[in-house]
């Protein structure tokens, strides 16, 4: 062959072996001697087809071929302004600067209309040790009302304080006295009366005989129940609990308020403030919300039957957690004109009640339309004249933990339940399942409400 040709075709070499992508390139062009030398501009080739080699081909820059002497303008448009340009940018510029003055106005006049009022400290409990001039202990078997089944103590497993704080965690009863098991079920008289411990006045809050043909126990689990009645309350202030909830199937824990005198009648026509309460449930096994809920309410009636506390309650859910994990700062801000529960700040409320915006809570719960039991209510609270009646008196503070209940703070039928409301044995059902929630009591204090502590303002100047 002639030396063209060679150029052309060059031979393919054998250590290119079998690879696929070793197939011998062909170039488009003879080399010049400045590119065989290096000295020039590298020379463009193209694969015969595919990817075959291991280098890619060069692109040349674009060139036009219309203008190729000559000079031009790139933007001609850009030698002169357009007379609107000055005020489309005044324009724009300007509404900029507007919106941020608009807005800081908007926050400004919010800030205006939240209340701060003057506050003075009378309580700043840190729990060193359960201070008797501070809290009582509730001691009773009656359920105070809710039907719950614990029987409430002044025993130090079931109260006690530590480096952690206070700490109220229910036990089993036949674990921390010397009530047996056949004892709990049949044939035992527990009489807090005789024992002189019974806080409450009625007898069947106070003593029990265990039947097994009735189905009446005594009562399975002992907790306890502190307050600040006659030594710590408030008329409008502020308070603030720091605290951890507990783990348990059908544990309630709860940070509360109730008034120091029925001024207005029994519950609930004075009022009951409820700050944060929880049920120990898992949250995903109780649809309602378990200890991943938090629940603040106010109750308030003429009577028990027509509760409205479903009017002025709200709840706050968390997400991937629950409120066991970690301590949170639960708080009440009250004055004569609103009243709302919050956790960790202000900013995060679970409920809020402006008072003035009805004549009085009558008119709220709208009761003068309402019949009970065939019966007209009697309004207790529009004599007043005030709009925030009955929460316009002292109010003292109440920490606990109960068990279960026949109030329907546990719905029936939800979770599992395994005892009915209106079952006339229901604490003997709670406790004939205690396979079933037992082992879902956190250990130790886990299964307990703890508190690092307690502060109570009152609104004013000390």
């Amino acid at each position: 062959m002639s030396s063209s040709n060679s150029i052309h075709n060059p031979p393919v070499h054998s250590n290119l072996g079998t690879n696929p992508f070793s197939t011998p390139i062909r170039l488009s062009r003879a080399p010049t001697e400045d590119e065989r030398s290096g000295s020039g501009r590298p020379y463009s080739y193209f694969p015969t087809s595919g990817v075959n080699g291991p280098h890619q081909p060069r692109r040349r820059k674009f060139k036009s071929a219309r203008l190729v002497d000559g000079e031009y303008d790139e933007k001609p448009w850009a030698a002169t302004k357009h007379p609107k340009l000055k005020w489309e940018r005044i324009t724009f510029y300007g509404s900029i600067g507007l919106g941020f003055v608009i807005g800081a106005l908007l926050c400004y006049m919010a800030y205006a209309k939240v209340t701060n009022h003057t506050y003075c400290l009378i309580m700043d409990d840190q729990f060193r040790t359960i201070d008797k001039s501070i809290w009582n202990f509730e001691i009773q078997r009656g359920g105070f009302g809710s039907g719950t089944f614990e029987w409430t103590t002044d025993d130090p497993k079931n109260a006690y304080t530590d480096e952690l704080g206070l700490h109220i965690v229910p036990t089993l009863t036949t674990e921390t006295t010397k009530i047996t098991k056949d004892q709990l079920i049949d044939n035992f008289v527990l009489n807090l009366t005789t024992d002189g411990t019974c806080t409450a006045k009625e007898i069947e809050d106070c003593s029990i005989r265990s039947n097994k043909t009735a189905g009446t126990i005594i009562n399975p689990v002992r907790s306890a129940r502190l307050s600040t009645k006659g030594k710590k309350s408030i008329v409008y202030g502020k308070v603030e609990v720091v605290a951890k909830m507990p783990k348990g199937n059908w544990l309630w824990p709860a940070i509360w308020m109730m008034p120091e005198k029925d001024t207005y009648g029994k519950w609930p026509a004075s009022g009951e403030i409820d700050i944060a309460e929880s049920r120990g449930n898992f949250g995903d096994q109780y649809p309602s919300g378990g200890r991943d809920a938090l629940i603040g309410a106010l109750h308030w009636g003429p009577v028990p039957e027509a509760d409205a506390f479903y009017k002025t309650s709200g709840q706050n859910r968390v997400r991937r957690t629950d409120y066991s994990e970690a301590f949170h700062t639960f708080g009440l801000e009250w004055s004569e004109d609103y009243l709302f529960t919050y956790i960790d700040s202000r900013l995060l409320q679970v409920f809020f009640i402006k008072f003035n915006k009805y004549r009085s809570m009558w008119d709220r719960g709208g009761f003068g339309r309402a019949i009970v039991n065939h019966s007209a209510l009697f309004d207790p609270w529009s004599q007043t004249g005030r709009h925030s009646t009955p929460f316009d008196h002292p109010f003292y503070l109440i920490l606990n933990v109960a068990v279960g209940g026949t109030n329907g703070f546990f719905p029936d039928g939800t979770g599992n339940k395994p005892w009915g409301d209106k079952s006339p044995t229901a604490p003997k059902e709670f406790w004939d399942s205690q396979s079933s929630w037992y082992p879902t009591w956190g250990e130790g204090d886990k299964r307990g409400l703890t508190v690092k502590s307690v502060k109570m303002w009152r609104q004013g100047a000390c």
